[in-house]
């Protein structure tokens, strides 16, 4: 850094001489002097105070428009935290499902859904390549999810329990009354075919039959919460709420037989 000549530095020290007498002078000033410059002095100050209010907001407003950046920054990262660990836990239940159950099982997670009203289905990310094949049942640890309908090299369709053209053989736990359970498209699905004299009542349990040889024996397919009599009157149905609510399930296993 080149050094100050001596002629500068005495022109530097003067100056600050000055400005240091007047801002002296100027706060003992309480003369005639004072009160004719007062106005003055007045417009000074207020333009000097609207100056330093600009410069602050413009800093606060800055400053806040950063903090706000920083909350909503933390805010996605705790999301994205709370996300992975809910997918943790609920991919070590299906882990730990898997390995109680004594079933060969390929977990799988649900990448789509059906966008039509007529039906309820849902694409899953394994396929052919994985060993899946038309006609597998999936389930959960909560229960019967559905059956494979189609599969691709990587992926496959599931058509879901509430799928109105799902038929599932079934009996009621108790009693061990039989009848064919459907899909309705909606939160619930109806168990046909039950002779008038059916030993039902609400809150039976609901399992697979194992008649067929599509579904294993004794897979919760849900539970009774209403009985009622078709226009004939010569047979029952009942209402069934089911195990797996299909509109929020994420993964799912497929049974390999």
């Amino acid at each position: 850094m080149p050094k100050l000549s001596r002629k500068t530095l005495i022109k530097f020290a003067v100056i600050a001489s000055v400005v240091l007498f007047l801002s002296f002078s100027l706060a003992r000033l309480n003369n005639p002097l004072q009160k004719t410059f007062s106005p003055q002095l007045s417009l000074v100050s207020l333009l000097k105070r609207e100056a330093g209010g600009i410069i602050f907001y413009h800093r606060n407003m800055v400053e806040n428009e950063t903090l706000h950046s920083a909350i909503d920054s933390l805010r996605s990262r705790l999301f994205d935290s709370r996300e992975i660990y809910l997918e943790n836990s609920r991919l070590k239940g299906l882990l730990a499902f898997k390995q109680k159950s004594g079933l060969h099982l390929i977990p799988a997670r649900i990448i789509g859904r059906s966008p039509d009203s007529w039906s309820s289905s849902a694409t899953i990310d394994k396929g052919k390549y994985n060993g899946i094949r038309r006609g597998m049942v999936a389930i959960s640890p909560r229960g019967l999810v559905g059956r494979v309908a189609e599969t691709a090299d990587n992926t496959s369709k599931i058509l879901l329990i509430n799928d109105p053209s799902l038929g599932v053989s079934t009996i009621v736990q108790r009693s061990r009354q039989e009848g064919l359970v459907n899909g309705t498209l909606g939160s619930s699905l109806i168990m046909r075919y039950l002779p008038k004299d059916a030993d039902i009542v609400a809150g039976d349990v609901i399992v697979t039959s194992g008649l067929s040889q599509v579904y294993p024996k004794g897979l919760l397919v849900g539970r009774v919460i209403n009985i009622g009599s078709d226009l004939s009157g010569l047979n029952r149905y009942a209402i069934i709420k089911p195990a797996v609510d299909c509109s929020s399930i994420e993964e799912l296993l497929v049974i390999i037989p």
